[in-house]
């Protein structure tokens, strides 16, 4: 009998999660991982990890497995915490939860689940694995989930074959609704339960406030930059190579103080991310402004009106070699190779059709369409068919 242990969050998908992996014969223990101490963080004073550890405790009684608590409070400083104020400091955004998975969930979390005998671990993400012979050995899939509107593939982005060998996602097949019609008809306390919002396991917290306890407040100006700034309208240099052009296509545009208006003030550029318009707290414009650019240096934020403003929006993004990942490493592609793929650089982003140029210091990824709002520090994802191949940090 294979042994599996659930990565019981106290929400619903876990919950049902571990009841299917039952239903399928397997030998089930439930573990909830505790990723923080500090309540001064939390926005309200209920203690959502407590109340989340009932839960999943609740739900294990009711499944009759056996359950316990692992504190990981420390390695998710560590590997996450730490590394988001850094990568903050650095005037990038990054995505807590694709890290979540692939440093807490499957790293330290397997590892313990491994100790305790386990033969796979199972988490209540939307998406499905796949499994086929290639060079006579088995190559996994990560698969879309079959509930195009939860399809959680993306957060998963960053695992590796060793990782998804190991891995189970027992819900990847059915859709929300039906999740929680399991869960009510097992009469288990998570079915009607709230989906969770926050940082992954972190519980309540909302990101810029948790940022403003880290970071200190430096007080700058807020820029608007009209949509008809020469920058705009530069003819394109001619290029000698195809590189050129994608260099020159995914590179910022460096935004000078005079090349706009003053119309605010901010506490800090390091708050804020591209595509942004919420916390401007500037009124007065004919449409909402959007922030198109931040400069940590300078401790400056660009601006422009309206959600099609041009500085929104780029054709290429850049990679970097060390941050390129492929899940499926037998597509990876060699220097000078090219790949049509279906890209998304955010969580529910629609795919988006693009191609893969790949050179020896990294990896251009080309848009049919320009993007708008593409995010350093964020996971570009790329996908062929319901499947996703890859993933990399935009640079």
């Amino acid at each position: 009998m294979k042994r599996v242990v659930v990565g019981l969050s106290g929400g619903v998908d876990s919950s049902v999660a571990a009841y299917l992996l039952m239903e399928q014969g397997y030998e089930v223990i439930g573990l909830f991982m505790k990723n923080w101490h500090d309540d001064s963080v939390t926005i309200s004073n209920e203690c959502p990890w407590l109340e989340d550890s009932n839960d999943a405790l609740l739900v294990a009684e009711k499944l009759g497995i056996p359950f316990q608590t692992v504190d990981l409070s420390e390695q998710y400083k560590e590997r996450i915490v730490d590394y988001m104020f850094n990568e903050y400091e650095k005037g990038r955004t990054p995505n807590p939860d694709v890290l979540c998975n692939r440093e807490i969930k499957f790293d330290v979390f397997m590892k313990i689940a491994l100790s305790l005998g386990a033969d796979y671990v199972a988490t209540g993400h939307y998406c499905r694995k796949g499994t086929i012979e290639k060079d006579g050995r088995e190559t996994y899939q990560l698969l879309a989930g079959v509930d195009g509107n939860k399809d959680q593939s993306y957060f998963l982005c960053q695992l590796s074959q060793e990782q998804l060998s190991k891995a189970l996602f027992p819900i990847g097949e059915l859709t929300k609704p039906q999740v929680r019609e399991i869960a009510a008809k097992m009469e288990l306390v998570t079915a009607e339960k709230k989906d969770s919002q926050g940082l992954c396991f972190i519980g309540k917290v909302r990101l810029p406030e948790f940022l403003q306890q880290q970071l200190q407040p430096k007080e700058g100006l807020i820029y608007e930059v009209n949509a008809d700034v020469a920058t705009y309208n530069e003819a394109a240099p001619e290029f000698t190579t195809v590189k050129e052009q994608l260099a020159y296509e995914a590179k910022n545009i460096d935004y000078k103080p005079e090349m706009g208006k003053v119309v605010g003030k901010h506490q800090g550029a390091h708050y804020f991310t591209i595509g942004q318009r919420k916390g401007l707290n500037v009124g007065g414009t004919k449409e909402a402004l959007f922030i198109i650019a931040t400069d940590i240096e300078t401790n400056a934020i660009y601006t422009g009106q309206g959600h099609n403003h041009p500085g929104l929006f780029r054709k290429a993004l850049f990679i970097q070699e060390d941050e390129i990942h492929w899940v499926r490493e037998d597509l990876a592609l060699k220097d000078g190779e090219t790949m049509d793929v279906m890209v998304r650089i955010r969580y529910r982003q629609p795919l988006q059709k693009a191609t893969l140029h790949k050179f020896d210091n990294g990896m251009y990824i080309s848009f049919e369409e320009p993007q708008s709002a593409i995010t350093e520090g964020q996971f570009a994802a790329w996908h062929i068919g319901d499947e996703l191949i890859g993933s990399g940090v935009i640079s």
